[in-house]
């Protein structure tokens, strides 16, 4: 059986206190979600860059409190399309939480430009835009309009760690 992935110690917690004015966390306060654990890089590169007027997040696994749990394997085996949902919306989170550390406030986002997810699936697998709808529907629930976006979904093999998934962000920012 394969181990999932825990994150190296050192990382960071985002998490809001309670309601506050920026209304994207307090969409997720009212939804009873936490911003989740930052984890500390695996490899030489950022996980997020500010350029001018647009914030890059990495591809983000979906950890949770820094583990995979039961997001190890492939669509069509080991996953579900709405398995995959749920992970597709853990990596959202894990996104945000790079991006509100990265901006001081999630209301610093204009609005999401654009999302590519890869999905690890089996031959004959064919579900990856239902299972990237889970980020893509989070996005637009938080932002409303803003959070709209162009999405490229690749269906690939295998994802670091064994992840049943994989999103990279590009946020354009105020």
């Amino acid at each position: 059986m394969k181990q999932g992935f825990t994150a190296p110690t050192g990382s960071k917690t985002v998490r809001p206190s309670g309601p506050t004015s920026d209304s994207i966390e307090r969409k997720l306060w009212e939804k009873l979600i936490k911003l989740p654990l930052i984890p500390t890089p695996k490899g030489n590169y950022l996980p997020v860059l500010k350029h001018d007027k647009t914030l890059y997040v990495s591809g983000q696994l979906p950890l949770k409190d820094g583990s995979l749990g039961s997001f190890v394997g492939r669509h069509g085996r080991e996953i579900s399309v709405d398995g995959g949902q749920r992970a597709a919306q853990i990596c959202t989170l894990n996104a945000l939480a790079l991006a509100k550390n990265e901006l001081g406030s999630l209301e610093k986002i204009k609005r999401v430009i654009k999302v590519t997810g890869y999905v690890s699936g089996m031959p004959g697998f064919t579900d990856h835009s239902l299972v990237m709808n889970g980020a893509s529907d989070f996005l637009v629930e938080l932002f409303g309009e803003a959070g709209k976006h162009v999405r490229t979904v690749v269906g690939v093999t295998d994802l670091p760690f064994g992840s049943c998934i994989e999103i990279e962000y590009i946020f354009e920012i105020k």
